[in-house]
């Protein structure tokens, strides 16, 4: 059996996460589950799965943990070195799905324990991807990329070749405001952005993929991830989401990775890899769907893509300072404090207004994160007032 601890188990990836392995326990024993504080949630999934631990983020949610898992022989804990802990618990294959920078640690903990790790969290190598890989590298640790864009790279990659790779192509959907003008943007709605045309996902990343700063986070991701340059990563929208990215060869090939828009393929793939597993999945049928579209993404309608562009040109601690002022902006928009145009602006105000040296270490990401994140804080004051 393969054992299995699921960092960030309540959200969208980990519960389809769960779906899978529940589907075939003789395949996975889980070592560990962890959450922020989805109490009724976790310790649901901790019992269903027989885990030996659950642990949640937040101590205040630690007694009611405990109450749900009376009896059950279930270790719970809370705080952020009990998630931590459960990261290093030695899982064959840990999944990395705890949304933002708090997922920082537990991914460097899960490394460094070893294993295969499949990455979700799209933090870790936005901000912090010169460190993680280079954690990666030094433990031997596998890193399997779960996003389906990624994935689908990863599948159409030929192992040990990166010399004839011409350019990694990833798709976006355009989420729902690609036909949107700008004057007609001013007025979206928290509702709205969340209502994502193809994918279910979790508010952030819905709102993320509505700006398209989804997509400019995952040019840094693959820049990491791939054997490329900065300048062989291109986008193109892809409104119905079947191709999930393409790679493109010196010799004028292109593969493709194609299925339907749910991210239980790309989480089976990691989580069968080398091998293959069946999901309950959608299967495409193309003569239904008819044809397939593209268009080149517009910088403009969407700038935040082309400040995640010009963050990973310029490297150092810029996507770092990118992802925090970010989530900011995003957490703000949601709250009703600031305009879905107004992300976008904040971001690039976050950057024009701190510039530090590159961090060589999580400690120092961590410092520059803190420190977008208050400049950040004060530009959404700025729009409030």
């Amino acid at each position: 059996m393969k054992t299995v601890t699921i960092l960030g188990a309540t959200g969208s990836v980990g519960s389809s996460t769960l779906d899978l392995i529940e589907r075939e326990p003789e395949r996975f024993e889980v070592v560990a589950l962890t959450a922020n504080c989805d109490v009724d949630k976790l310790a649901a999934a901790a019992i269903r799965t027989r885990a030996r631990l659950a642990a949640v983020a937040d101590e205040r949610c630690l007694d009611g943990l405990r109450d749900r898992l009376a009896g059950t022989g279930i270790e719970a804990r809370a705080g952020a070195d009990a998630v931590c802990d459960a990261a290093r618990m030695g899982a064959d294959w840990t999944m990395a799905a705890i949304v933002g920078t708090a997922g920082l640690k537990p991914v460097m903990a899960a490394l460094q324990a070893g294993g295969t790790v499949a990455l979700a969290n799209k933090e870790s190598l936005v901000s912090a991807g010169d460190v993680v890989m280079a954690a990666s590298r030094a433990r031997g640790t596998t890193l399997l990329p779960v996003d389906s864009e990624h994935n689908a790279v990863f599948q159409c990659l030929e192992d040990g070749a990166p010399d004839r790779v011409a350019r990694i192509i990833l798709t976006a959907s355009g989420g729902p405001f690609r036909t949107l003008s700008l004057d007609e943007m001013k007025a979206i709605t928290p509702a709205q952005a969340v209502k994502h045309p193809n994918w279910s996902m979790g508010a952030k990343i819905s709102v993320d993929s509505a700006s398209m700063m989804n997509k400019g986070l995952e040019l840094i991701e693959a820049f990491h991830l791939f054997p490329v340059s900065a300048d062989q990563l291109d986008v193109i929208v892809h409104p119905q989401s079947v191709i999930h990215s393409m790679v493109e060869y010196v010799d004028g090939s292109v593969l493709a990775q194609l299925g339907a828009p749910d991210m239980r393929i790309p989480i089976a793939h990691a989580l069968a890899w080398p091998d293959r597993m069946k999901t309950p999945c959608e299967r495409l049928n193309l003569a239904r769907i008819a044809r397939l579209d593209f268009e080149a993404p517009d910088y403009e309608r969407f700038p935040c893509l082309a400040l995640a562009r010009a963050a990973l040109k310029a490297g150092g601690a810029r996507p770092a300072i990118l992802n925090a002022a970010n989530e900011v902006a995003v957490a703000a928009f949601l709250a009703g404090k600031v305009g879905f145009l107004e992300i976008a602006a904040i971001v690039a105000d976050t950057l024009s207004r701190y510039d530090p040296p590159a961090p060589e270490t999580l400690d120092a990401v961590l410092a520059v994160d803190a420190e977008a994140r208050r400049v950040a804080i004060e530009r959404v004051k700025d729009c409030v007032a």
